[in-house]
């Protein structure tokens, strides 16, 4: 059976160690997954933990348990909040029941009437996850949720079948309101290996678990539809400014993570590019399947952007074969030996078609065509990878046999693949020293957040953290805390600042919290690791 995870949070650690000594967790069905000592290390625990229930007091340095409770309500609507106060003041107990939280005592806590909190609490969390779970339901769902005529609308809408002066007229029919001003595909991909064993569902009906997730994640502040369809997960977007895209994206990469939570699901979301007709729609679509391909490099369980992997994307090749969109896919992913798979497969369906010498002749053509393309798009030096261009032609067009012209794109083709990937490589490190050198100018500034810095260089959190991660080895805040504090110290020791200067400079507004976290950092006062200092010099 599996268990729910508590965090408690209260000030004094030997409040928390009574709690915990009161109950028999793991007979109910519950387990510590950790304590917090104030408001702002609870909600950082609460994301990296992904908890299910959050005990906290009211009384916190920092941030408060109200105040906890609201932000927990906003960030993770499924999280239950139990309060407990030494306060017998109705005025508490009035905002904590305006803000959702499940359950509010007073201190000292009693463990029977603790033990009945939990039990409702697992009531309701076991009720929540057999709704999600439950098989029969799931199917009842799935069949209750089909409207046909609008699924159908909206995937011929996407897949290109509907023309432009037709769209208003069936949007029409089927009571589909399309205002936009802008518009967005995302497709979420199930991993048909999420479960296994006895617990494992069927495919289709893992997606709909999923899809009833994201659709009660979307149905407060997104106007979105949401479907599957070649079982795929597929959400079109309506969206009031451009700029919203990015914190679509990061609610997104919340989803999919939220999926594993709660539905063992592995899910890779990925996210076209914005537009602004719906007879655009069909692009956006392509570019979110291409995102997801990007999971390869990047894991899944997270959100992609295909503007933010290949910003010059462009989904709507000239030349529609099969085998041309493989091979250039495999050159974006960086995959060799698919490469060279593509290549072959190219090769010999070229060779089975008979085709006449002026048709070869026009495919090759096209071919080039297409790598060039690819190579511009993706700010390639061309001359620097293939000399003139006409000298490529030539070339190609003097190949004497189907093996000589497989040789041919081989060497080719991998010029442009260590472009791409080298290329990728110097974006990544410049975005992310950017982001670094953001931080050395803006440390001071007591608003610098994720959020800051992803505004600053208008892309979501979630890319932002997946790369700057990968490139540091830490996570922006962590980053941020190191440097601030390298800062705290050199104006300790060289410039015998006072501490509560010394917090205001470096970008804290409580002096007490600055020492909270100096000491978290370094496991001593600020006063104390100056004497410490001094004393060994």
């Amino acid at each position: 059976m599996s268990q729910y995870s508590v965090l408690l949070v209260d000030d004094e650690e030997e409040v928390f160690q009574v709690i915990m000594k009161k109950l028999d967790w793991e007979s109910m069905g519950f387990r510590i997954a950790g304590y917090a000592r104030n408001g702002v290390e609870a909600l950082e625990m609460a994301e990296e933990l992904q908890v299910d229930v959050v005990m906290t007091d009211i009384k916190m340095p920092y941030m408060d348990g109200l105040t906890l409770c609201k932000k927990l309500k906003e960030f993770y609507q499924k999280i239950k909040v139990i309060i407990f106060s030494g306060f017998d003041e109705f005025e508490y107990a009035k905002e904590a029941i305006k803000i959702e939280a499940e359950e509010y005592i007073l201190k000292p806590i009693n463990a029977t009437e603790l033990k009945e909190v939990f039990e409702r609490i697992k009531t309701n969390l076991d009720k929540e996850l057999d709704e999600k779970r439950n098989i029969d339901k799931l199917r009842e769902y799935y069949m209750e949720s089909l409207s046909v005529m609008q699924e159908s609308f909206y995937t011929s809408l996407i897949d290109g079948r509907i023309s432009e002066d037709l769209i208003d007229k069936y949007a029409q029919n089927y009571q589909i309101e399309l205002t936009g001003p802008y518009y967005n595909v995302a497709v979420l991909h199930v991993s048909q290996s999420s479960m296994a064993g006895e617990e494992a569902m069927e495919t289709l009906l893992l997606t709909v678990s999923v899809k009833k997730l994201v659709e009660e994640q979307l149905e407060r502040n997104w106007n979105s539809k949401v479907m599957t369809y070649l079982r795929d997960i597929v959400i079109i977007t309506q969206l009031s400014q451009e700029e919203e895209i990015t914190h679509f994206t990061d609610m997104m990469d919340q989803i999919c993570k939220m999926a594993m939570r709660v539905c063992k699901a592995t899910v890779t979301a990925g996210i076209g590019q914005i537009c602004d007709s719906p007879i655009q729609l069909p692009a956006s679509y392509q570019g979110a399947k291409t995102a997801i391909s990007y999971r390869v490099l990047y894991g899944n369980n997270r959100a992609i952007s295909i503007t933010e992997m290949d910003p010059q994307e462009h989904v709507d090749i000239p030349w529609e074969e099969t085998y041309i969109s493989n091979i250039l896919k495999k050159i974006k992913l960086g995959e060799v030996e698919g490469l060279r798979q593509s290549i072959q497969e190219f090769v010999v369906q070229m060779t089975k078609s008979k085709m006449s010498l002026q048709k070869y002749r026009i495919l090759v053509m096209e071919l080039i065509t297409e790598l060039f393309r690819f190579g511009a798009n993706n700010q390639m030096n061309l001359e620097k990878l293939f000399g003139d261009n006409n000298d490529v032609y030539l070339q190609a067009m003097q190949l004497e046999s189907p093996e000589a012209l497989g040789q041919w794109l081989n060497e080719t083709c991998c010029k442009i693949q260590n472009q791409v990937l080298h290329t990728r490589l110097d974006k990544t490190k410049a975005f992310v020293a950017t982001a670094i050198e953001y931080v050395k100018e803006n440390y001071a500034d007591q608003t610098l957040s994720t959020e800051t810095v992803c505004t600053y260089l208008n892309v979501s959190a979630a890319y932002f953290s997946t790369v700057f991660k990968k490139e540091t080895g830490k996570t922006f805040i962590n980053y941020l805390t190191d440097y601030r504090m390298e800062e705290a110290v050199d104006l300790l020791l060289n410039h015998d600042e006072k501490t509560y200067i010394i917090a205001e400079k470096v970008g804290y507004s409580d002096p007490n919290y600055f020492s909270y976290a100096f000491k978290k950092q370094f496991g001593m006062s600020p006063s104390k690791y100056k004497a410490s200092k001094l004393e060994q010099n």
